[in-house]
């Protein structure tokens, strides 16, 4: 049985980092809850089969998917795909993008400081980092804006991490994006107010995704974070996509500005082991 909308048959979301993990599962819950998709992805042809099969499921819900294959951080074709949307939306001048959600993960895992200075982060890395992972958000948002295709009602989200305020090892490209797409996050939030536009970070649990298992000590991580989380498991991007879709709605229109945690309280607990367990049987 085909789930009730809680969207219009006009809203968009657009997507960028679409094709899996958290913005893979974010698509494919709006879908379910009525919203037309836009998906901005980078795939080569080996995983173009996975897009192929997400494209398919949201379309099975019955809205509308196009998918851009494109470097989302590159600025010409970040101005093309907004161009042709504009372009799509003169067809009907009551489509508007509903949701922009900014889920990039790419960039450079390596140390500030090596043994070898060959092996230490760069600065051609570490501003590659950065702005794909936070800059890029402002670039696409003011690209809607200037265009009109978010009008009020708009909601912004960007995905960010307990590494946006804590030290890793490998992390601190990535650590530094985080807080700098959070305190984007806040000027957008305070800039776009009186639009009626809201803008918020989501900080996941760890969560086994595709750029997760990029990081070296992966395992450990996932280990440690379902110890010590009060749920005795893992965030999952279900668990994120869920939030968004409540955040989208019109009921949390005064929600703007926040760093939101969906982690079942995992980065309250300072270590693994420090859980009070009680027999609930």
């Amino acid at each position: 049985m085909k789930q009730e909308s809680r969207f219009k048959p006009n809203e968009w979301a657009l997507i960028l980092g679409a094709s899996s993990g958290f913005g893979a599962a974010t698509a494919l819950e709006l879908a379910e809850n009525g919203m037309n998709i836009f998906g901005v992805h980078l795939d080569r042809q080996a995983t173009m089969p996975n897009v192929q099969n997400l494209i398919k499921e949201i379309k099975r819900t019955g809205v509308k998917a196009v998918f851009y294959n494109i470097n989302a951080a590159d600025q010409i074709k970040q101005d093309e795909t907004l161009d042709d949307i504009q372009e799509q939306f003169a067809i009907n001048s009551s489509d508007t993008i509903k949701v922009l959600v900014h889920s990039l993960a790419f960039g450079t895992l390596k140390q500030f400081i090596a043994k070898k200075p060959e092996d230490a982060l760069t600065p051609a890395q570490m501003e590659m980092t950065v702005n794909v992972m936070a800059h890029s958000l402002v670039y696409w948002v003011q690209g809607l804006i200037s265009r009109n295709l978010m009008k009020r009602g708009g909601r912004i989200f960007g995905m960010t991490s307990s590494g946006g305020h804590t030290a890793m090892p490998y992390y601190g490209a990535v650590s530094a994006a985080k807080a700098s797409l959070e305190s984007h996050l806040r000027q957008l939030a305070m800039e776009l107010g009186t639009m009626g536009i809201t803008a918020n970070a989501i900080m996941a649990g760890v969560t086994d995704t595709p750029a997760l298992r990029k990081i070296p000590g992966n395992v450990g991580m996932l280990e440690a974070a379902r110890t010590k989380n009060p749920g005795g498991r893992l965030t999952t991007p279900e668990h994120i996509a869920k939030a968004i879709v409540l955040l989208s709605t019109d009921e949390a229109s005064w929600i703007s500005g926040n760093v939101l945690g969906v982690d079942g309280g995992e980065d309250i607990v300072a270590f693994a082991g420090s859980k009070n367990h009680h027999d609930t049987k």
